[in-house]
Formats: C-alpha cells, structure tokens, sequence
C-alpha cells in the first residue's frame, strides 16, 4: 500500500517559502532551504530543457521571472543557467540540485509541467527520483502526464490538479475541470484544487475517498476558508496564520 500520510503532515510552501521583500524569489534554492529551515513540505515546478535537463521553474516562458522573451523549453541549460530570477542573485535550479537540497528532510510535491513529447519528461523525472530518498508526490494538470505514471510506474503517488478554469477557460474545459471527469480514468491519489473554486460538489465527493489539497493560500481569509474543503493547503506568506 502507498504512504500517503506525508501529503497532510506538512503545510505545503508554494514553489518554496519565497519572499521577495527578503530577496527570495520563488522556485528558487533560498525558498527551498527557508522551507525546510520552518518544517514545510515544498511545492515546486519541473520543465524539461531543449537538452533533457530538468529544471525547477513555473512559467512556460521566461519573461515574467527573468525578463526574458523566450520559452523555457527551447532553451538548453547553458542559454539560461545565469539568468537572475527577479533580479536577485538566485538562479534557475537544476531539479538535482534541490533533490540534493531538500534530501529527504521534508516531503516534496512535484508539478509536471508541459512537455510536447509523450513520456520524455516522465521518464526523465523519475530516473532521478529513483535515487533519492524521501517522501515526494507528482502531480499535473496534464491528464496524459498522471496516465502515464498510472501506466507505467503506479508505485507513485499521483495527483490530478484541477479548477473550474472559470476566467481562462472554455466551457468545454470549465466542465472538465469542475467536475474532475479524468480521474475515473486516472484513480489519482489525491486532488489539489483551486480554492477560488470552492464549495466545489464534485471536490466533496472525492474528499470522501481520497486526500483533497488547496491551491493556493495566500492570507489568513484564504487559509480559513479553504480548511473547511481541504485535507491540507498549499501556501504562501505562511507567517500570517
């Protein structure tokens, strides 16, 4: 049976504990460390380069971050490993570098981000995972990404992220996203929805049977309101609940 106990003992640090007034952006080593320094679990992004490394970085492009008019995936590493995020001295980091980092000491959950080549990421992802020791989720808005962790490698604990998509999306998506469709396909492990969504119908129901998790928390209304829904919140500004 899977351990999934971890995905509620730790309050969740979006893409880190960051905080930019501190000169800690987000995704970032700073964040990474400041999160295990306060006993959080870590939430962090995953895209893999134009050259198959793994990088730890949200955006599909590099422009909002790093002011750079690109997409992160058509880049190789040696194109952005000196670029600043936000203009600190923090870089992009290798996805082993944070494993290296993180090692163990509190759980990590893994988004997958895009990638247009079935299983490439996938696969890569979790080559490096199988020589790491700690407790770590996946997790997507990719319903491809979660089926191939079902196909391949159900040993993982497995997420569908999801939202009702009401401000981004078509009504088609709005009805996928809402109602978590996918899942009688996929048999995640947990859902980590949009909190902005919630009271959510279907969200309850699921809640019955598996672990529900809220994206994302960011004040004291936010973090009281979500608890009611939720088996556990991802977050930021956590100093202020």
């Amino acid at each position: 049976m899977k351990n999934k106990e971890f995905l509620t003992n730790y309050l969740i640090a979006h893409r880190g504990y960051h905080d930019l007034k501190k000169k800690i952006p987000e995704n970032s080593i700073l964040a990474f460390k400041r999160a295990i320094r306060y006993g959080y679990a870590i939430e962090l992004d995953v895209h893999m380069l134009k050259d198959g490394k793994l990088v730890v970085f949200h955006d599909d492009s590099l422009k909002r971050v790093c002011g750079v008019s690109k997409l992160i995936n058509d880049c190789t590493y040696d194109e952005i490993k000196d670029l600043k995020l936000f203009n600190t001295n923090c870089n992009i980091p290798l996805f082993s570098d944070v494993l290296k980092i993180v090692d163990g000491k509190v759980p990590i959950l893994i988004e997958l981000k895009y990638y247009p080549k079935y299983g490439y990421l996938e696969r890569k992802l979790l080559k490096e995972l199988d020589k790491y020791c700690g407790d770590y989720a996946i997790e997507s808005f990719y319903p491809k990404s979660i089926y191939w962790l079902k196909q391949n490698r159900p040993d993982v604990v497995r997420g569908l992220l999801s939202s009702d998509f009401k401000s981004n999306g078509s009504t088609l998506r709005q009805i996928i996203g809402k109602t978590l469709i996918f899942d009688i396909i996929l048999k995640v492990d947990f859902i980590s929805f949009d909190i902005r969504a919630l009271p959510n119908f279907f969200v309850d129901k699921k809640k019955r049977k598996k672990t529900v998790l809220g994206w994302t928390v960011r004040n004291k209304k936010d973090y009281d309101k979500a608890i009611k829904y939720c088996d556990n919140l991802i977050c930021e500004n956590m100093k202020e609940y």
